[in-house]
Parts: structure tokens; sequence; C-alpha cells
């Protein structure tokens, strides 16, 4: 199962995008609101979540976590103490953490891009401590991947399927997702 957190202020394409191509390509996803089950996004769309960080536990069939970025989202994702846990879970247990737009910064500062490659959202390098910063849209190192913002959600949603399910099915999913 991955795990989607959603804090007030989150980007809504960033969340959206990856939770339904992952959705297509038959894998669980869980939505997880911080503070209540329903979130407003940063453009003011509420999205009615499958639980909230009140009721949250690890799941057993833990695969992926996903943060996505906005603002002020981020920020309200790493005052969570459910999504800091969440996020020391992962790590300690080797599950891969996907985090675009602004929401890397949340890694930097916790230290876990200590030595990876990653990317984000320009103006927010400096908080990926330890990180070498590339100039991509989506950066894949480990058990990590970074994206650099809205305009990439489908690209960092297909690295996602990529990542929990193989090469082959990004590539049908996108085709499918094209006209021609």
């Amino acid at each position: 199962m991955v795990v989607c957190f959603l804090a007030n202020g989150f980007e809504e394409i960033e969340a959206l995008t990856p939770i339904d191509c992952l959705r297509r390509c038959g894998i669980d996803v869980l939505t997880v609101g911080v503070g209540s089950s329903v979130i407003n996004g940063s453009h003011h769309i509420p999205v009615v979540c499958d639980t909230d960080t009140d009721s949250f536990e690890i799941p057993d069939n833990f695969e992926m976590l996903i943060l996505p970025g906005g603002m002020p989202g981020t920020l309200n994702l790493e005052k969570s103490d459910v999504v800091q846990y969440a996020i020391d879970y992962c790590t300690s247990n080797n599950i891969p953490i996907a985090a675009i737009c602004a929401a890397p910064l949340i890694l930097g500062h916790k230290e876990v891009l200590e030595g990876k490659r990653a990317t984000c959202y320009p103006g927010f390098e400096k908080d990926l401590i330890g990180a070498e910063v590339l100039d991509e849209n989506v950066v894949a190192d480990g058990d990590i991947i970074t994206a650099c913002g809205m305009g990439a959600a489908l690209d960092f949603s297909l690295a996602l399927v990529e990542k929990l399910v193989s090469k082959k099915r990004a590539d049908e999913l996108l085709k499918s997702l094209k006209r021609k």
C-alpha cells in the first residue's frame, strides 16, 4: 500500500496525479489528511481523504510514502508528528519515499537526502541538506524519488509506477494517456 499524506495548502496536481496513476495500475493508495479527513488544496479544492492522522496506523504492506508539495501544505506536512514518524519508519525499513515540489525540503531537514541526488521546486535547493541537487524534472536515487513541481507531476507519477511495478507498466500507462 502507498500512503499519501495531504495537508491544508497542498498542490492538488502533485497529489492527485500520482494517486490517479497508481490506482490505474492497481496499486492501493491510502490518502491521509493531516488533522482532518477533508483537506483543502492550495487552490481551495477540498479533497476527502480515506482517513486522517488521528486514525492512521502504519500499514503492514507499506510500499511507498508520497509527500506532495505546495504552500503552505509542505510546511503543514513537516509540522505533523505522524508524517515525521512515517518518514522515520520508511527510512528505517527501506521503504521508498517520493516528494515533489517543496516537499523534498522535509527530507532535507531530516537529513534523509545525505549523499543522494535530488531535485525540488526552484528556491528550495538550500533546504536539501546533504543532497547533490540536480536541475531535473524527476530524480530517482535508491529509495528516494523527488520532482521539481506541478509541471513534472505526470513524469513523477510514472517514476513511481516504474519503482513499484515496472518500466513496461509505466510506458503502457503513458501510452494509454496519449492520443497517438
